[in-house]
C-alpha cells in the first residue's frame, strides 16, 4: 500500500501513538506527500512544539525523519487542474495532494473531511489502521 499523506497526519505521526503505528506498518510499502504538504508540516512543527512543550530543533529532526517520498509537482503537475475542478473550492491548500493522488493512483490518507466524495480511495488513520488489521 502506498497513500499520500496530508500534512494533519505526518504531524500526528510526529507526536507518535496510532497515527505513527501505521505510517511505519510493514504493508505500508511506501507514504507519498508533496512538497507543499511537507513545507506545511514543516511550519506547523513551531506551533505544535509550543502546543506540545516540546523542543522545537527536536521537533524539527522528528519532521526531517519521518519515512515519508516527496513528490515534485513535475511528476503529477497534468493532474492539478483536474484536483482543482474536484477540490479547489473547499481547500486549495489540497490540490497538490490530491494531484498526487489521482496521478499516481493511491489513496489520500488524511482525517480531513475535504477529501470527501471526490471519487478517490480515503482511508482516516482510524480506518487505514482497521484495513491493516491493527485495529478492529
Amino acid at each position: 500500500m502506498r497513500p499520500a499523506a496530508d500534512a494533519k497526519v505526518l504531524l500526528a505521526a510526529v507526536l507518535g501513538g496510532p497515527t505513527k503505528l501505521a505510517l511505519t506498518h510493514p504493508l505500508v510499502q511506501e507514504v507519498l506527500t508533496t512538497e507543499p504538504t511537507f513545507a506545511e508540516v514543516e511550519q506547523y512543527a513551531l506551533v505544535l512544539s509550543r502546543e506540545k512543550r516540546l523542543p522545537f530543533d527536536t521537533l524539527l529532526l522528528a519532521v526531517a525523519a519521518l519515512p515519508v517520498t516527496l513528490v515534485s509537482r513535475a511528476q503529477y503537475g497534468r493532474q492539478i487542474s483536474e484536483a482543482h475542478r474536484r477540490i479547489g473550492r473547499r481547500d486549495p491548500d489540497d490540490i497538490d495532494l490530491l494531484a498526487l493522488a489521482l496521478h499516481w493512483r493511491v489513496p489520500i490518507w488524511s482525517n480531513d473531511r475535504d477529501f470527501e466524495n471526490l471519487n478517490i480511495d480515503l482511508f482516516t488513520t482510524e480506518a487505514l489502521l482497521r484495513h491493516l488489521g491493527v485495529i478492529q
